[in-house]
């Protein structure tokens, strides 16, 4: 077999430690050849729109939009309790409010998870703004923006930027529904082979598998694009953000998946007409 597949992932330690053995060819790719790219996740979501991926990591709110395209693999979610993106004020004290246009949020991106929960509840609560994740904390130190969604290595230093938490969203998804949030996953293309989709979740899945089994050597690769390079920082999000449902998402992730696509349908926020629902790829 030989096809080569464009697979585009997230710069986040999560997900260059489960790919580091991809990256670095610890693994055997199954006579596959991958192109890689490595992106923000919002960059991610929208090259996926454009068709540019055969295989990438995605929001989970980014892959309902594109279930009638892309399918999700069982192995490189994102998905946990204790895993949500934080609500960030300026100024302590505040929450948003609904009815109030003068106060301004920023988002990681509109097809993020983070957007989809801050829309569930927090709706109609003044104006959002979209940026790059990393942009975030910083304007809300400098009180150029009210709110802000913090994601990713955010989560773990945000204290030191002298920032302020309104809400855990994750926390609150969790009492909200019983269920695990599911943040991001690799989608593939419902065009690919079935046996190419086999084996690139194959090989997903030892990569993960060897970065388990060495964890100590996939910290140059996650160092090398991370955001936060300090040692304990980078640990702490791959503790929290890899963990069984990385491995295979299970029943739980189907729960979990299916609670998402439910409650985003019925805040009307997925585009209108869409009926394909997110499937995960059945291992054979």
């Amino acid at each position: 077999m030989t096809a080569t597949i464009r697979l585009g992932i997230s710069t986040c330690p999560n997900d260059t430690f489960a790919f580091h053995a991809l990256l670095e060819r610890k693994v055997d790719w199954g006579g596959l050849e991958f192109q890689i790219e490595l992106l923000d996740i919002q960059q991610l979501n929208l090259r996926l729109q454009a068709g540019s991926f055969d295989v990438a990591k995605a929001s989970f709110f980014a892959a309902l939009q594109l279930a009638d395209r892309y399918l999700v693999l069982p192995s490189g979610s994102a998905l946990g309790f204790g895993v949500g993106p934080l609500l960030l004020a300026s100024r302590s004290d505040t929450r948003p409010v609904p009815g109030m246009p003068q106060s301004l949020t920023l988002c990681p991106g509109k097809d993020t998870t983070a957007h989809l929960l801050f829309q569930l509840f927090y709706p109609k609560c003044g104006q959002v703004e979209q940026v790059e994740f990393s942009e975030i904390m910083p304007r809300l130190s400098t009180g150029t923006a009210d709110y802000g969604v913090c994601i990713h290595e955010g989560r773990f230093t945000w204290q030191q930027q002298g920032l302020h938490l309104v809400e855990d969203l994750g926390t609150r998804w969790e009492q909200t529904t019983g269920s695990p949030l599911p943040l991001g996953g690799i989608i593939a293309s419902r065009e690919l082979e079935p046996k190419v989709l086999q084996t690139v979740q194959t090989v997903i899945q030892n990569s993960l598998l060897y970065g388990l089994a060495h964890r100590e050597e996939t910290l140059s690769t996650m160092q090398r694009f991370a955001q936060e390079l300090d040692e304990s920082v980078i640990w702490q999000h791959v503790d929290l953000y890899v963990n069984e449902w990385t491995i295979d998402l299970g029943e739980v992730g189907h729960k979990a998946l299916n609670e998402l696509d439910k409650r985003a349908r019925a805040a009307g926020l997925c585009p209108s007409g869409l009926e394909a629902r997110l499937e995960i790829l059945s291992q054979r």
